[in-house]
């Protein structure tokens, strides 16, 4: 059975702050932590360009299956990774058509804060995802009190926004 909230990290180190950020962020999301799936693309990078795929293939389902998905990435050159861009340039057109994405952004400097919107928003809904909310951008610093900055987004309208029906997923 497909996983409703996937956790989808772009940073290219396996177990990083990153990918510790987006799985919180989606169990903070879920109705039910136990309905989370953390897919980290540094495990599976090797095989982003190879002749055999099969775990990138499942990969890219299982995302595309998702009810929500929590996009992350760190800011690399005031943008997102080009691993994530790599594994998002698999989709074909409309290739996340009718999930519901949040994109989230570890940043260093709050110089970045708007990357999530201004990069990585606009490649999710050109693959056809709904993005209801603002990007989540967290600092390096807020990390140690991730559920903060969480709320934080959450009561500046990312809940209200996410609450819609249409962000729900109601016909997935």
């Amino acid at each position: 059975m497909p996983h409703p909230v996937i956790a989808l990290s772009g940073n290219p180190r396996v177990g990083s702050r990153t990918t510790g950020a987006a799985t919180h962020v989606a169990e903070r999301l879920a109705a039910d932590p136990a309905d989370v799936r953390t897919i980290d693309l540094a495990g599976l990078a090797g095989q982003i360009f190879a002749p055999e795929h099969a775990a990138v293939d499942e990969a890219l389902a299982a995302v595309q299956a998702a009810r929500l998905v929590v996009v992350a990435t760190p800011v690399y050159k005031a943008s997102y990774t080009g691993l994530l861009k790599s594994f998002l340039d698999r989709y074909g057109p409309n290739g996340l058509a009718g999930v519901v994405a949040v994109p989230l952004v570890v940043s260093g400097n709050p110089a970045h804060a708007l990357a999530g919107e201004v990069h990585l928003r606009p490649l999710l809904v050109e693959l056809g995802a709904v993005v209801p909310a603002r990007s989540l951008t967290v600092l390096d610093s807020q990390l140690a009190d991730l559920d903060d900055a969480v709320d934080r987004w959450l009561a500046g309208g990312a809940a209200d926004a996410l609450a819609t029906p249409v962000a729900i997923g109601s016909a997935r």
